[in-house]
C-alpha cells in the first residue's frame, strides 16, 4: 500500500505542474471564462483542486488551512494559486512519506464539510478517494484545456512512470516462465 500512496504522490506533484504549465499559456480570458465546467472556469477548477487538497490534508493531519467553501477561489492570481499548488503538493508528498502500513491500515475521525457530521473510516481508501478526486477534478480541467487549445499535455499515469522510472520499484513482479517480457522503452517490464 504504501508504494503505491507514493507512487501517486509523486504523480500528483508531477501531472500538477503540466496543468500549471497548460494554465499559465493561455490567455487571461480564456483562463477565467466560464466555459460551463463544474467549477465554471480553469481557474474555478484549479481552486477547488487546491481548496479540496486543503481539507483532506486537514482531516489526515491535523494541521494547516481547512476550507469550508467546496467553489471558494482561495486565490485569484495564478501565479499565487501556482505556488501554493506547489507547497501543497510538498506537503502531500511529505505526508505520504512519513506513513507507515500500521497508519495505512488504521483509522481517522474527522467532520464533513456540507452536513457536518462525524466519520470514522479506514486511512488507506480515504487516501485512494483523495487522489481519485484529483484525477477526477483534474478530467474536467484537461477538458477544458483540450477545448481551448486544440491539445493538452497527456496527464496519463503511464507516461509519469516512463518519464520518471516509477513503473519498476512499485510494480515489478518476477517473471513467470510462461510470460515473456514486453519491452516499452529500454527497460523490461512484465506484462
Amino acid at each position: 500500500m504504501k508504494a503505491q500512496f507514493t507512487m501517486l504522490a509523486a504523480y500528483n506533484e508531477w501531472v500538477n505542474r503540466r496543468l500549471y504549465g497548460a494554465a499559465a499559456a493561455l490567455p487571461e480570458r480564456d483562463y477565467r471564462a466560464d466555459r460551463g465546467a463544474f467549477f465554471g472556469s480553469l481557474h474555478g477548477t484549479l481552486n477547488h483542486l487546491l481548496l479540496g487538497d486543503r481539507i483532506w490534508l486537514h482531516r489526515f493531519t491535523g494541521e494547516g488551512a481547512e476550507p469550508t467553501e467546496l467553489d471558494a477561489i482561495l486565490y485569484d492570481d495564478l501565479a499565487a494559486l501556482r505556488t501554493a499548488r506547489e507547497a501543497e503538493d510538498a506537503r502531500i508528498v511529505a505526508y505520504v512519506d512519513g506513513l507507515t502500513e500500521a497508519a495505512l491500515a488504521g483509522t481517522i475521525r474527522y467532520r464533513t464539510t456540507r452536513n457536518p457530521t462525524a466519520i470514522e473510516q479506514y486511512l488507506a481508501p480515504l487516501l485512494t478517494h483523495f487522489f481519485n478526486h484529483q484525477t477526477h477534478h483534474r478530467g474536467q480541467a484537461h477538458c477544458l484545456l483540450t477545448a481551448l487549445t486544440g491539445e493538452a499535455p497527456s496527464f496519463d499515469l503511464l507516461v509519469f512512470q516512463r518519464q520518471t522510472g516509477s513503473i519498476l520499484p512499485f510494480w515489478f513482479r518476477p517473471r513467470q516462465p510462461s510470460r515473456p517480457y514486453v519491452f516499452l522503452t529500454t527497460s523490461a517490464i512484465p506484462e
